[in-house]
């Protein structure tokens, strides 16, 4: 699953993260999630998950200062089920290495959280790469697909790999078509034959018009894995929202 939970803003009204913690954690136990990548998580709200998702651990930082300052791209994952061979972090921007970096004309700094899991059961390996592209910055969203590809090269060599993210572009992007390019990575939702849910993902919790919204949060993976069931969770709870992002969810399948 990836799944953008929106950070902790009081002005979010009925819709602020204390009304929304149980209902986005309950979420996440109903579809049994083994790996979830998440974006605009504060560290008050990783705690507040990880108080009652207690079957999870989370790897990340917080971008703004590599520690626990700012929003964290944090991956959360079913300890029993998963062991962490590697694991790192970089930054979207021409200095990778250096933590809170800002790239190129980016609003924010983003960063990309990254580890190398191995599957309890099977042994079989695989990398899971989580980032949230920067919502303002044209040149910052191209230059990071760049970077992010050569990336994952370095990273996972011959491992499967699954990339989830907010990239803040819909489908039809040239940033979006350089990630799919030649196959090196496909959307889940058009490498699923079973498709549940609208072709949309953000929607300012229901503020956005219908025919306005688009789909700007993904599951990648490569030719590796195949892509059982793909949803799109658009759900609400006496009408509080998840969050301004419909949480995407896949069942993968390694290919053997």
């Amino acid at each position: 699953m990836t799944f953008n939970i929106r950070c902790d803003k009081i002005s979010d009204s009925e819709n602020a993260w204390q009304y929304r913690k149980d209902f986005a954690s309950q979420m996440i136990k109903f579809y049994d999630v083994d790996i979830l990548g998440t974006q605009e998580v504060f560290k008050n709200q990783l705690q507040d998950l990880l108080e009652r998702l207690p079957d999870y651990k989370f790897l990340g930082i917080g971008r703004s200062d590599g520690k626990d300052k700012g929003e964290h791209s944090a991956i959360f994952y079913k300890y029993q089920f998963f062991e962490i061979e590697k694991s790192g972090n970089f930054w979207l921007s021409e200095t990778p290495q250096q933590p809170g970096s800002k790239g190129w004309d980016a609003a924010c700094e983003r960063i990309v959280t990254w580890a190398i899991f191995k599957e309890k059961k099977t042994g079989n390996k695989f990398v899971f790469f989580n980032t949230h592209f920067d919502h303002i910055g044209e040149l910052a969203r191209k230059e990071s697909v760049k970077l992010l590809k050569k990336k994952i090269v370095e990273i996972a060599e011959h491992l499967p790999v699954i990339l989830t993210g907010d990239l803040n572009l819909p489908p039809d992007a040239e940033a979006i078509k350089d990630l799919l390019k030649d196959d090196f990575l496909l959307d889940a939702r058009g490498a699923s034959n079973l498709v549940y849910g609208p072709p949309w993902s953000f929607h300012d919790f229901g503020r956005i018009p219908m025919s306005n919204r688009k789909l700007i949060d993904y599951i990648l993976v490569d030719k590796a894995i195949k892509v059982n069931k793909y949803a799109c969770i658009c759900e609400t709870h006496n009408s509080v929202y998840l969050s301004d992002h419909n949480p995407v969810l896949a069942q993968l399948e390694f290919v053997m």
